[in-house]
C-alpha cells in the first residue's frame, strides 16, 4: 500500500524550510541574501536534492562562488537540525521562469501600448 504523502516529499519540505532559515538568518554571505527557495526536490532514494531559487539581484558568478563557500556550512546546518540519517546531495539551480514571465510581461505591454 503506498502512502499518501511520501517520504521524499516530507524530507523536500523540511529541506525548504530548514535552507529558507538558514539563508534568512544565518548565512553572513551578501551574495546569498537575496535567494528565495522556491521549491526542493528530493530523489525517491534520498540520496540527492535539487533546489530551485531566485534571486533579487542575481549575479550568477557571485551566487556560484557563493554556494560554493556556504555548502560545507549547509550540509552541516541542515545535518544537525534534521533526523534522517544522511543529508542528500545538494544541487542549486536557478529558476529562471520568473524572469522571462517579466520578459513576456514587458514585450506585451510594448505591443499593447503601441
Amino acid at each position: 500500500m503506498e502512502k499518501d504523502y511520501p517520504r521524499s516529499d516530507r524530507i523536500s519540505q523540511q529541506i525548504k524550510k530548514e535552507l529558507a532559515n538558514l539563508f534568512q538568518n544565518e548565512i553572513k554571505d551578501p551574495a546569498l541574501k537575496t535567494i528565495t527557495i522556491l521549491e526542493v526536490n528530493v530523489s525517491p532514494c534520498l540520496k540527492f536534492a535539487r533546489i530551485f531559487y531566485v534571486a533579487h539581484e542575481y549575479d550568477e558568478k557571485e551566487f556560484d562562488k557563493g554556494l560554493k563557500r556556504s555548502m560545507p556550512f549547509l550540509r552541516t546546518c541542515l545535518s544537525k537540525r534534521m533526523t534522517t540519517r544522511g543529508i542528500p546531495k545538494l544541487e542549486f539551480v536557478y529558476d529562471k521562469t520568473f524572469d522571462e514571465n517579466y520578459k513576456l510581461g514587458q514585450l506585451l505591454n510594448n505591443l499593447f501600448k503601441s
